[in-house]
């Protein structure tokens, strides 16, 4: 039987490098894209190229109804099957210190990602229940660790997420199923355009911004069989810059 993976957020950036690293790992993709049909496509072919299937989902994840939707749609269309990996990568960055912050800044960060937890783990984690197995992994941050300044709207959605993530364990560990954070730092995708790469480096104790395909090692292994008994954890993974 195929083993599927939904990953929230795949069509770019360490979501595409999720999606490729998983289906080397031997499970069928399925893609979630909010906008940029194109670029999801393109990784949809590079998971075929390697000998997967991959379906593209398009739906915005702080959209409650479209995210309902399209997963129960395609769980109805697949009775056979289950999602047994869950990726909740999809998020955005609006950065202002906050008495520039406005509102719209606000809570576009927090529902994509808090909002955005909910609506694409909630269809899912029933059907893994009665499988008694499954993987939900959750793209936190550095900066809902310790804070960055300019990134209040982030940080506190990153650090709600990560208070979901342990609770959620608890709440599922005895049926099989884990649910992990994984915490990156500087990563070189378009999230991290703009920043003083220079001078970030200098505070970086391993003299680099990391690749999204070193993200994606780490979620493969909580994806897997080897990591069963490894749940509630927030891993790191920031060249040393918070630990």
């Amino acid at each position: 039987m195929a083993k599927y993976a939904l990953v929230t957020g795949g069509s770019r950036g360490i979501g595409r490098a999720i999606c490729l690293r998983l289906a080397k790992d031997g499970f069928d993709i399925l893609i979630n894209y909010r906008s940029g049909k194109d670029a999801a496509l393109a990784v949809k072919a590079e998971v075929e190229a390697l000998g997967r299937t991959a379906e593209l989902l398009p739906f915005d994840v702080a959209d409650l109804e479209s995210t309902k939707g399209a997963i129960e749609a395609w769980q109805a269309a697949h009775k056979d099957s289950y999602i047994e990996v869950l990726v909740n990568n999809a998020g955005v960055r609006q950065d202002a210190v906050l008495p520039m912050l406005e509102a719209e800044q606000w809570h576009k960060v927090i529902s994509t990602t808090l909002d955005g937890f909910y609506n694409a783990t909630r269809p899912v984690v029933s059907k893994m229940m009665r499988k008694r197995n499954g993987r939900i992994i959750n793209m936190a941050s550095v900066s809902g660790m310790m804070g960055l300044p300019g990134q209040t709207n982030y940080s506190a959605a990153k650090a709600g997420l990560i208070g979901a993530t342990k609770a959620l364990a608890k709440e599922l560990a005895s049926r099989g199923i884990t649910v992990n954070a994984i915490a990156p730092g500087f990563i070189v995708t378009d999230m991290t355009e703009g920043l003083d790469k220079e001078n970030l480096e200098k505070t970086i104790p391993a003299g680099r911004f990391g690749r999204p395909e070193e993200v994606a090692a780490l979620v493969s292994f909580l994806a897997s069989e080897e990591s069963a008994y490894v749940t509630g954890q927030v891993i790191s993974i920031n060249g040393g810059l918070y630990a």
